[in-house]
């Protein structure tokens, strides 16, 4: 891996340490409203499927070891354990598969970025969605209605503006022969 990807790397794993701390807390849920979509998006959609896997993955590490970098500053293993580490789990996994789609297209619209980010939102909460319906309610509907429903339309929203903006950021890496994917 050159310098160039793993600055990258960093930069985007740090981004999402920044923005994840920050939580609305719902009275009915243990899943907060945060920013961490919004990173998912950006690492995948920006960084391809490896490099958006890493810089996800490195912040999950990260907040292992103890840093308080998940939502309401939040660490460790039993953070990842508990009811929403899932949702934790599927953004590594959710920046992969859109990193994935992305790379399909060589230079995808605003359609489909949208697609590609709402599979990735789908892979998200079916994770977060497992692990929250084991870990805390011990029903698979219960927990659609306490980690899914009342997230999908703030998600879409948060998606909608990536997806714009990762666009923009694609046509102006692009035009300063800048590739990264």
């Amino acid at each position: 891996m050159n310098i160039k990807k793993v600055v990258l790397v960093g930069m985007f794993s740090g981004l999402l340490a920044i923005i994840s701390p920050l939580q609305i807390i719902l009275p009915f849920s243990p899943v907060p409203i945060t920013l961490q979509v919004v990173g998912m998006v950006l690492s995948g959609s920006i960084l391809g499927s490896k490099l958006g896997f890493l810089s996800v993955l490195i912040y999950t590490i990260l907040g292992l070891v103890g840093l308080p970098i998940f939502a309401g500053f939040k660490s460790g293993v039993p953070t990842l354990i508990g009811p929403t580490g899932g949702y934790i789990i599927g953004f590594i996994v959710a920046a992969y598969i859109i990193g994935k789609l992305i790379e399909i297209k060589d230079e995808p619209g605003l359609a489909y970025m949208l697609f590609a980010n709402i599979i990735g939102l789908i892979i998200l909460y079916t994770i977060g969605t497992l692990q929250l319906s084991f870990v805390y309610t011990h029903s698979i509907p219960k927990a659609i209605v306490a980690g899914v429903l009342p997230y999908i339309i703030p998600d879409l929203i948060k998606i909608f503006f990536s997806s714009i903006l990762v666009i923009q950021v694609r046509k102006i890496l692009i035009k300063s022969n800048y590739i990264i994917l």
